[in-house]
């Protein structure tokens, strides 16, 4: 166990440098970031799915039009470029030469999609709050993956009640428990060093991220079992692919948009 935590906290490093290097620069830096970010994991979605072959560069042009509409527009924008994969994915199943399983194709192609798409947004939304937008998506992150590492370290050495055995069976009650304590504790210390978010505050933004991660971590096992898969790339070293890393995250950052609304 102390050599596969090593790894990955190696490969953690540097990817934590970069992620908060990207969340200071923001702006169209950030957004391009996350559109390249999400088309490698519709990528690893589509390896995955390959059998319902879903339409990966339709995918990529939709994912473009929801990041530049979060980036450019608001929530209304945004709803409106979702509308429009629908569009594309019809063009493209209307120009294949061979159109059987067309419906499979783009409904697997709308998941994929919105699994990256909406999430990604919302990072954008909450990067840009006016705010301390930047601080913010930084304690979301904080808190998902202190959750993650925590659930995933404490499962290993004291786990033995298994969480969702038929959709990940490493999966603990005692990890769950001590990532989500974890987890809340991470971003009420990061709070620590914001003045601007109490105590209470930085407590519930917490809770709320350290309780919605492992929905996300089960959800990607969920798919990935159905699709017969493990992990979805190894762009990430030990850390798996892109999906893998950001699973958890492609849910709190939803939910720490709307909680950071309501709290500052």
């Amino acid at each position: 166990m102390r050599g596969e935590t090593g790894r990955r906290v190696l490969h953690a490093i540097p990817l934590i440098i970069a992620a908060i290097a990207i969340i200071v620069l923001g702006g169209p830096w950030f957004a391009a970031a996350l559109f390249v970010l999400g088309c490698l994991g519709l990528k690893e979605f589509s390896d995955m799915a390959g059998a319902f072959r879903p339409m990966f560069p339709a995918m990529c042009l939709g994912l473009l039009g929801i990041v530049l509409a979060a980036y450019l527009g608001d929530t209304s924008t945004i709803l409106m470029m979702m509308a429009v994969p629908f569009l594309i994915f019809f063009v493209v199943g209307v120009i294949r030469k061979e159109r059987s399983g067309v419906t499979e194709s783009i409904a697997f192609s709308l998941l994929g999609l919105f699994w990256l798409a909406i999430p990604l947004a919302h990072a954008i939304l909450l990067r840009d709050l006016p705010e301390h937008g930047a601080g913010l998506l930084v304690d979301v992150l904080i808190g998902t993956f202190a959750a993650d590492t925590a659930a995933y370290l404490i499962g290993r050495m004291f786990g033995s009640r298994k969480l969702a055995p038929r959709l990940s069976p490493n999966k603990t009650v005692e990890g769950l428990v001590g990532g989500v304590l974890v987890g809340i504790l991470a971003v009420w210390a990061a709070g620590l060093y914001q003045d601007w978010l109490s105590g209470f505050d930085a407590l519930i933004l917490g809770a709320a991220v350290a309780l919605v991660a492992p929905v996300g971590d089960l959800f990607e096992s969920m798919i990935k079992r159905d699709l017969g898969t493990k992990d979805t790339s190894s762009v990430f070293g030990a850390h798996g692919g892109v999906l893998d890393r950001l699973d958890a995250v492609l849910f709190t950052v939803v939910v720490g948009y709307y909680v950071a609304l309501a709290l500052v």
